[in-house]
């Protein structure tokens, strides 16, 4: 599989671990919280739930890049003048965790497995939510890699990308890829929900795509469609036994992946 040309990065990224055999990374919104906290915005204090679902179907189609259609959702946000710091008081309140990820990442920590979160919302936000929900101090440990916020000294802000040259806004591929190309490569896992995961689909060792009530089940449609091979999951409890099993060598990737 050819890899695809590397956008220059706007952030920095954190030392890659040389010396695991194997690597969790996921997408944060709608994956690890019950709730996409950027759609919670968006469909609450933006232009509304409509428009951005109309927003999504077209990046998924391909008639709109992720990166365009994200920052006109963000910025419905700001015309409607809600500041920074208030959106992030309001995602604390009402953001949740996915019922599972605790004991997830309580399971990766004893087994040595590192967890990162990759995601394309900000990293601010990120940190705010996830201290409330796990704590200060485990909030810490976790890695971040995401896009960042810039705020104008009136209060209006607007994200700052990863990658702004790249479609995607944040290329996810390029968090998975430096370890691909190690001497001695870990098995990487990939948990994701959404149009902003996309660019990391093919990339993973084992793709877990997250099932939703609602029915948008956006990265699981294009991994059909692409003939993604890929695990559903509907919360972090059900992956426990497939990646245990992986991980002890009882079972292979491919007694669990499917397209």
């Amino acid at each position: 599989m050819s890899e695809p040309v590397a956008p220059e990065s706007t952030l920095p990224y954190p030392p890659i671990h040389k010396d695991k055999k194997f690597i969790a990374l996921s997408d944060w919104d709608g994956t690890i919280t019950t709730h996409d906290s950027n759609d919670y915005m968006t469909d609450n204090l933006g232009f509304g739930k409509a428009k951005r679902r109309e927003g999504n179907l077209e990046i998924l189609t391909g008639k709109d890049t992720f990166r365009d259609g994200f920052r006109k959702m963000l910025a419905s946000v700001v015309e409607n003048g809600h500041t920074f710091e208030e959106c992030k008081e309001i995602l604390r309140q009402n953001i949740k965790l996915d019922p599972g990820f605790k004991e997830f990442y309580a399971w990766c920590k004893s087994n040595d497995i590192p967890v990162i979160i990759v995601s394309s919302g900000m990293a601010p936000l990120i940190r705010a939510v996830l201290s409330n929900l796990i704590g200060e101090e485990e909030a810490h440990e976790i890695e971040i890699i995401a896009n960042d916020v810039k705020i104008e000294s009136d209060g209006r802000w607007e994200i700052q990308f990863r990658h702004p040259s790249s479609g995607f806004g944040h290329d996810k591929s390029q968090a998975i890829l430096p370890y691909r190309r190690l001497p001695e490569p870990p098995t990487l896992f990939f948990f994701g929900d959404g149009v902003s995961d996309i660019s990391a689909a093919k990339y993973a060792d084992v793709l877990f795509v997250k099932t939703k009530s609602d029915g948008e089940n956006d990265l699981a449609v294009y991994c059909q469609r692409e003939g993604i091979k890929h695990i559903l999951f509907g919360d972090f409890v059900e992956v426990l036994a497939p990646i245990g099993a992986i991980v002890k060598g009882e079972k292979t990737i491919d007694d669990f992946i499917r397209t």
